[in-house]
């Protein structure tokens, strides 16, 4: 390096004085560190700590706005004297595992002032008096390198300015553990800082030169405290703004854009852009806005962490995730990512419930609603069958005839299209099995060859079915209008209570053989799988199709479409009388036991003097097809629920058009559930072994019920035990009420039985049972009553 300065542009001479001044002062300062300390805009207590919080906080979680200076750094080469061999350019060392590795084989102790280094990236040099470098950034950045050598960071500390262009004449770069904070004795801290400063005097002080570079003037390399441990150097503030800055110049110079993996330096226009970016990486778990600094000036968003939804200490779904995003705004207003935590201390969320993801939700929302659009509504019976027909699912495809040939009607359909109805029909359901072959339907010709009935279902009803289809449900009670064809679901219930459909048929001939035909396509769909119990309609046509196609399934008169008759039949009484309304719901929907269904039965009919009514009369006569009092031997997966059948009507009512859009929402619903599984625990009423085990195994709704019975068996009293070999008999009432309940406890294979069927019924054991196992010191549930159907593991 050539040290002949004769080439170097000259100031003007009135320029030049100012200055040569300036820079005699600055000098005298930096030889007498005593005067210096007591600048009072160089050394004050509060400067430094503002100084050392600045440098500290902006590369935190809560980092605020990143130094300008930290930034711009351009290729130039530092210089030493003549004396001092040139320093080669050296890159920063992003990944701080090889920096560390690096720094493991040199030793700066052992070398002296001005020797060039050689740390894995490149050469630099160990500070010196006298060395020269291109700007106040190049010679930062030297003593950078040599503090991560050594094991401290360093600070910008006193800076010496030109009051004619503001231009830096000299500045000193000190150890970060330089001076002391103050002490603030205030009743509102709420945590004592850690001291940090040890008043360290190791320090590098440069003075611009006349002819353009900048010259160290002062050099002290003893420090008062221990340094870091080399393989967490990387974590120093003053690396880490290294690697930032070369991370932003990397950036600058890729043209890749904005894709991929976040990487420290990658540059956002907003904030919103960076969420959006950092959500969409994230996918497998929900991004929470953590942390927000703002400007105490215009109120803008300084810096800001992204944090993923498992950080922190809350109880049951936060872990202590450490995963993170940290962005903070530049001075030209955009963002940049100043700290990326890539790994998580958890499983991830599986690709099938990503979607359900809360930070996800946009995203689903605008697909669903993508997919269901609808292609037109030219007529009310194409919209309906476009939107019936919209579900999702894949499945091998069936081989058949969708025209059933021969299963045709002897006669012809009861009731007849409109014109141009059926090749709009045929078209629409070709269609629809051109774009998905899951998709199945059939259809039943009448005599005169024209379109009686159609069937169709997809691979996920046929799922759904699979999974939930010991209970099925036959609907009769829908039309598309009072002189139009018959909407009929094949509906159920899933593990979380929630609604499920397996298929539809729209009927144009509703004989016998037009469900006898139905029924067998259903079956045939469903691979020939039967259900244990289906509930229909008081319909004996559709009741002696099922005894033919289905012989040896239960049937039951479904609760709730009696009740929707009843409002028809009795319309007057509910109009004036809301206490009839609550007393006949009671008897629809409350009353489990024999004796309290005949009882309420009878006084509602004395109440309201309803003795006369034949319609009336009548249900009572029949009361053993459809009370839930009754054949509660027969699982009937609690379908009687008001809130579910009657929320499936007034979907339908209302979205009768868009049925296939209701039906994804299910499915929705199905998934947020099932998300909702995996995040959170249902809160136990106490301590209790049996709860946790039923927990484990329990959907949270069904957990819920459980835990209902449980809280009922606590006020159950053992009133008589009657032992029979292994066979031992109780009887057990509720604490003050007169009704005893008889439960069976088998010691022989722990199997418990009561009276109420409750078990039988619902699939869960009642409050009477479970009295009995507590009593007998059974701890953990039975596996024999945790029904695969009501637990997490029901779709496994």
């Amino acid at each position: 390096m050539s040290m002949d300065r004769s080439g170097h542009g000259l100031l003007t001479h009135g320029k030049n004085s100012e200055f040569q001044n300036e820079l005699h002062e600055s000098n005298r300062a930096d030889v007498d560190m005593g005067e210096e300390c007591k600048s009072s805009e160089t050394s004050s207590p509060e400067k430094s700590q503002e100084a050392t919080e600045s440098e500290s906080d902006s590369w935190s979680g809560s980092a605020s706005l990143v130094e300008k200076s930290a930034v711009e750094i351009n290729g130039d080469e530092c210089q030493a004297p003549p004396e001092i061999p040139l320093v080669n350019k050296y890159e920063m060392n992003v990944d701080s595992e090889q920096e560390s590795q690096s720094l493991n084989t040199v030793s700066v102790d052992e070398l002296g002032p001005g020797v060039p280094v050689k740390d894995g990236k490149g050469l630099f040099m160990v500070p010196a008096v006298g060395m020269e470098f291109e700007s106040e950034e190049h010679a930062y950045k030297c003593y950078s390198r040599y503090a991560v050598m050594e094991g401290f960071s360093i600070r910008k500390d006193f800076v010496n300015k030109s009051r004619v262009t503001g231009t830096v004449v000299s500045r000193r770069f000190t150890c970060y553990r330089q001076g002391y904070r103050p002490s603030k004795h205030t009743m509102n801290t709420r945590k004592p800082r850690k001291e940090t400063r040890t008043g360290c005097l190791a320090h590098m002080t440069i003075a611009w030169q006349p002819y353009g570079k900048f010259c160290v003037t002062n050099f002290e390399n003893k420090h008062n405290h221990e340094f870091v441990n080399p393989s967490t150097a990387h974590l120093l503030p003053s690396q880490k703004r290294l690697a930032f800055a070369e991370a932003v110049e990397a950036d600058l110079a890729s043209s890749s854009g904005v894709d991929g993996v976040p990487k420290l330096g990658m540059g956002f226009e907003s904030e919103d852009h960076a969420y959006e970016f950092y959500n969409s990486y994230a996918g497998k778990v929900i991004v929470r806005k953590d942390y927000v600094n703002r400007s105490k000036i215009d109120g803008a968003v300084v810096s800001r962490r992204f944090t993923c939804f498992r950080e922190g200490p809350r109880k049951e779904t936060r872990i202590g995730c450490l995963a993170q995003l940290v962005i903070s705004r530049q001075s030209d207003g955009s963002y940049r990512v100043t700290n990326f935590e890539e790994k998580h201390n958890h499983e991830l969320v599986a690709a099938c419930r990503i979607r359900m993801l809360r930070s996800q939700k946009k995203l689903v929302a605008a697909q669903i609603a993508e997919g269901n659009a609808i292609e037109g509504r030219k007529i009310q019976l194409k919209s309906a069958y476009e939107v019936s027909c919209n579900s999702i699912g894949d499945c091998v495809d069936h081989e058949y005839d969708p025209v059933d040939q021969r299963s045709k009607l002897i006669s012809k359909c009861t009731r007849e299209m409109r014109d141009g109805e059926a090749e709009k029909i045929q078209q629409y359901f070709q269609s629809k099995k051109v774009k998905n072959p899951s998709f199945f339907y059939a259809i039943q010709l009448d005599a005169d060859n024209q379109i009686a009935n159609i069937f169709w279902t997809d691979a996920k009803m046929v799922m759904d079915y699979s999974d939930f289809g010991d209970v099925l449900c036959f609907d009769t009670t829908y039309r598309i209008s009072e002189d139009c064809h018959l909407f009929s679901p094949f509906v159920g219930v899933n593990h979380h209570k929630q609604m499920v459909i397996f298929g539809a048929a729209l009927l144009y001939d509703e004989t016998v053989d037009s469900f006898k035909w139905l029924f067998q396509k259903f079956l045939e769909a469903m691979s020939g799988k039967k259900p244990k119990t289906i509930l229909t309609d008081q319909d004996e046509i559709v009741s002696e199709a099922i005894s033919s196609i289905l012989p040896d399934i239960n049937q039951r008169v479904c609760v709730w479409h009696v009740y929707q008759r009843a409002l028809k039949q009795l319309s007057h009484m509910f109009i004036g009388s809301p206490p009839f309304v609550n007393d006949l719901l009671s008897c629809f929907f409350d009353l489990e036991e024999e004796e309290d269904f005949i009882a309420s039965w009878n006084h509602m009919m004395d109440l309201h003097g309803l003795w006369g009514n034949e319609w009336l009369n009548k249900i009572f006569e029949t009361r053993e097809q459809w009370a839930i009092a009754y054949k509660r031997h027969i699982f009937c997966a609690d379908i009687k629920s008001v809130q579910l059948r009657g929320s499936f009507i007034l979907n339908l009512k209302k979205y009768f058009k868009q049925l296939g859009k209701m039906v994804n929402d299910w499915h929705y619903k199905e998934l947020e559930a099932n998300y909702d599984i995996s995040q959170n625990m249902p809160k136990l009423m106490g301590d209790v072994i049996l709860l946790k085990h039923a927990r484990d195994a329990y959907t949270p709704r069904i957990f819920e019920l459980f835990q209902q019975e449980y809280e009922t068996c606590l006020n159950i009293v053992v009133n008589q035990c009657i032992e029979n070999g292994s066979l031992l008999e109780y009887k057990v009432s509720i604490y003050g009420q007169p009704r005893e309940y008889t439960v069976s406890y088998n010691l022989s294979n722990n199997t418990v039985c009561c009276s109420c069927m409750k078990f039988e019924f619902i699939g869960m054991l009642c409050s009477h049972a479970l009295k009995v196992l507590d009593y007998s010191n059974i701890r953990l549930l039975p596996s024999q009553y945790i029904l695969k159907r009501w637990t997490r593991e029901a779709r496994v």
